[in-house]
């Protein structure tokens, strides 16, 4: 007999899930790239032969003090290698006392000293302070005026006292902001409170072009890029991961020209055309680091709901190691309304912007467009409905009982690195 299903292997935590899917199921994966050989060449390069502008060095000598913007632990970024590229090559320039690594956590949680050496390992932060960024500590932050369209802008005060602005990070599609990367490491990364609830709000996040690769015309995008602009990052570095994690290529320079040449490699590797709308998307968060939590997994489930049709059913696998995460207010505002539709209508009339509202309103959006179904190996089938989930225990069960609800022609679409790999209708 002919076998009706496949076992496809999706990332989840640390070690991966398999599932079963109809054998016709379209499986969609980033075109993979291997690995340079010498990541440490290639990250030396992109210093030393940059995009557009001067090599790092020229940008450092005699200017004094140097700060580096990095991603903190929820983002896979290769932090070591960048960050001792860096300081390998302003070796001599500047004495390490007057270098500190930014964590630019945004509005997240500050990373444990023990996550730092995970991030970074031992030797770098017993060479140069490393200091986790603070929205919320007014004494940690400058006033640099309104930017872009109204934005009040406080940014992290080291970093706008030091000689030197660098930021580092990897480049993917995103989800409101369009790609990582870039001026991203600025701001909201290096931004107070006050800053990113401006940048998150309502009408931003609603408008039809705050969303997965598209930078010109997203509101989110457009702001960020204005305040990188006109605070100042003197040099970026920026990197495309394949799968495993390991550096495919690495981009360097004047901020903009820089983040467009990775922004278009990113887009060939990771956004994928689908000719039609399907029935059931099976999604993840990409695995550990990016699904420790329900509110970074809102990123898994918006990669589907891009070719999900309307009524279907997604399925996102998210480990949730770290909860909701506990920290931040995405909990709270999930359970302040009885449906996903009246959280949207709560939101938007909203005057203000509270912290993490951005991310229930994408999540509400998606579920008044399709039914989301979530696996989680660390939070409840209690706790997901909380936040209007559909909890499941066996991801390959609920997609055969939903292809068997729709009968014949079922379309179902399989997002093995969730996130990763960005599809898109043909007709959009």
């Amino acid at each position: 007999m002919t076998a009706v299903t496949r076992r496809v292997r999706i990332a989840y935590g640390e070690h991966g899930l398999d599932i079963d899917v109809p054998v016709d199921a379209t499986v969609i994966e980033p075109l993979f790239e291997r690995a340079a050989d010498d990541q440490e060449a290639v990250l030396r390069d992109a210093l030393r032969r940059p995009v557009a502008g001067p090599p790092l060095r020229e940008r450092v000598r005699g200017r004094g003090s140097v700060a580096i913007s990095m991603c903190d632990l929820t983002r896979p970024q290769p932090r070591q290698a960048m960050v001792q590229a860096i300081l390998d090559e302003i070796e001599g320039l500047v004495p390490l006392r007057d270098v500190v690594v930014l964590v630019a956590t945004g509005t997240h949680r500050g990373n444990t000293a023990e996550e730092i050496r995970e991030m970074l390992g031992d030797e770098i932060p017993r060479q140069v302070r490393v200091v986790n960024h603070d929205a919320r500590d007014r004494s940690t932050l400058l006033w640099c005026g309104v930017r872009g369209d109204g934005v009040p802008v406080w940014l992290n005060r080291e970093w706008m006292d030091a000689g030197v602005r660098i930021t580092t990070g990897f480049v993917e599609p995103h989800f409101f902001a369009g790609f990582s990367g870039g001026p991203k490491l600025a701001a909201p990364g290096l931004a107070a409170l006050e800053t990113v609830m401006v940048l998150h709000d309502a009408r931003r996040i609603g408008h039809p072009d705050a969303r997965w690769g598209v930078c010109e015309g997203n509101p989110v995008h457009d702001d960020i890029r204005a305040i990188a602009a006109e605070t100042g990052v003197d040099f970026a570095l920026d990197v495309i991961l394949n799968r495993d994690k390991g550096i495919v290529a690495a981009y360097g320079g004047a901020l903009a020209e820089m983040h467009a040449a990775a922004r278009s490699h990113a887009r060939r590797l990771s956004m994928r055309e689908v000719d039609a709308p399907a029935d059931v998307v099976v999604t993840t968060n990409s695995g550990y680091p990016l699904d420790q939590n329900l509110y970074q997994a809102v990123k898994g489930m918006s990669a589907a709901a891009q070719v999900v049709r309307p009524g279907g059913t997604i399925v996102c696998a998210a480990e949730c190691r770290d909860g909701f995460p506990d920290h931040g207010e995405y909990r709270e505002i999930l359970q302040t309304a009885p449906s996903p539709q009246a959280l949207l209508d709560s939101i938007r009339s909203r005057r203000d912007t509270v912290p993490d509202q951005w991310q229930v309103q994408i999540q509400a959006r998606i579920q008044v467009q399709a039914d989301v179904v979530v696996h989680a190996s660390y939070l409840s089938d209690a706790d997901l409905r909380q936040a209007h989930l559909q909890p499941t225990h066996d991801i390959s069960e609920v997609v055969a009982d939903r292809v068997a609800r729709v009968g014949a022609g079922a379309r179902v679409v399989v997002l093995p690195e969730g996130p990763q790999t960005i599809p898109y209708l043909a007709a959009r």
